[in-house]
This record gives structure tokens, C-alpha cells and sequence, in this order.
């Protein structure tokens, strides 16, 4: 492969990786900006959302295929294992969003701009690179499991916190407002979700790699 072809490749992990760091760094100086709580509180807060945490671990990634490729580190974030769970984690966040989230409230301004490039250009950007450079080969519906324990711990982490300090990122974690039965049921769906997409991503995998056979 020449060096045109490999430029070209780091194209959409770089612009990845820079509106990455942009969104959650704008996301970051917006709710300090309108904080209702202590500003180390409201650090943590910001540190207790899936988005965050996932758009976090999305730039890091792409920022060491972009930064460092041809390295120790790239074997393991271009693994076709780490980066379809990375994309199944991102993709969640987008669907989650879009279809519960986004019509609880109204951004405006800056804040609609992250929001959008935090749950929809970004979910996107990193499907779309999924598809387009992730090696389909040998992934097997084994790999799901292992895949469910970031969000597993993400939720049990959500749960004790919002116990002893009476916050919940979420309303369908909200155990003040609808009790932890109901919450229980939410989170099963959510893993449940996971789940689904994980399979998916699976199947789609499988397909494509017998297309190219």
C-alpha cells in the first residue's frame, strides 16, 4: 500500500478523533458554565454519563489509530474485536438518544451543536468506519458477552452513586422517581440493547465476510 492509500485511511479516524475531543471538551466547559451544583461535583457528573465516558473512550481510540499507527497500541485498538464494541458502545449512545432522549428537552446554541456531534455525527462517523476498514473475519457471537461488561459495570457504578448522592444521568436509571423495580426492568432492556445491536453487528460481519470469499 502506498503512502497516498495510507493517508487516506487516517482521514476519517483524524476527524474522528478531533471532533471527539471538541464535543466533549465543549460538552465539559457547557455544564460547568451552567452548573447547579459545586464545580467538583458537577466534574463528577459529567464523568457519570455513558455519552461522555463512550465519546472519551471513541476519540482516545481514534486518536492513537491517527497519532500512532503502525504501533503496539494499534494492534490492539484495530482489532476487529475491540473496534466493533467500541462501535456497538457508540452506537447505543446514538440510538438511545434519538429515540428517548432528544425529545425531553430543547437545546439551543452550542449546546444543540455537541449534542448533535455527540449522538448523531459521531455514532455515524464511527459506523461508517466500522464498515468501511474493521476486518469482518473470525468475530462470533461469543464475543457479545465479554462486550456487555463495560456497560454492566457503567450501571451498577450509576446505581450505587446515585444512592448515596441522590443523582441519576439518566431518567430511566431515576430510582427516586420510579423506584428500583422499574428501574431494574429499564435496565434489562438496555442490556437487552445491547445485546440486540451486538448481534447484529455480528451478522452483518458474517455477511460480508462470505461476500468476500
Amino acid at each position: 500500500m502506498d503512502n497516498k492509500s495510507d493517508k487516506a485511511k487516517l482521514i476519517l479516524p483524524a476527524v474522528i478523533s478531533v471532533l471527539g475531543w471538541f464535543a466533549v471538551f465543549l460538552q465539559l466547559y457547557l455544564i460547568i458554565e451552567n452548573r447547579v451544583a459545586s464545580v467538583p461535583e458537577t466534574i463528577v457528573r459529567f464523568f457519570s454519563f455513558f455519552t461522555i465516558l463512550t465519546n472519551i473512550l471513541v476519540a482516545f481510540c481514534f486518536t492513537i489509530l491517527w497519532i500512532k499507527p503502525k504501533n503496539k497500541w494499534e494492534l490492539f485498538f484495530l482489532s476487529n474485536k475491540t473496534a466493533t464494541a467500541v462501535t456497538l458502545y457508540i452506537l447505543i449512545v446514538g440510538i438511545v438518544y434519538n429515540l428517548i432522549l432528544r425529545f425531553l428537552w430543547a437545546p439551543t446554541g452550542w449546546q444543540k451543536i455537541d449534542d448533535e456531534i455527540l449522538h448523531l455525527i459521531i455514532p455515524v462517523l464511527v459506523l461508517i468506519y466500522w464498515f468501511k476498514s474493521v476486518d469482518k473475519k473470525n468475530l462470533e457471537y461469543k464475543n457479545i458477552l465479554p462486550w456487555l461488561i463495560y456497560p454492566s459495570l457503567y450501571l451498577v457504578y450509576t446505581l450505587i452513586r446515585g444512592h448515596f448522592f441522590n443523582f441519576y444521568p439518566y431518567p430511566f436509571v431515576d430510582v427516586i422517581q420510579l423506584g428500583y423495580k422499574a428501574v431494574f426492568t429499564n435496565s434489562f432492556f438496555m442490556v437487552l440493547a445491547f445485546l440486540i445491536v451486538g448481534i447484529l453487528l455480528i451478522g452483518i460481519s458474517k455477511i460480508l465476510s462470505k461476500q468476500k470469499l
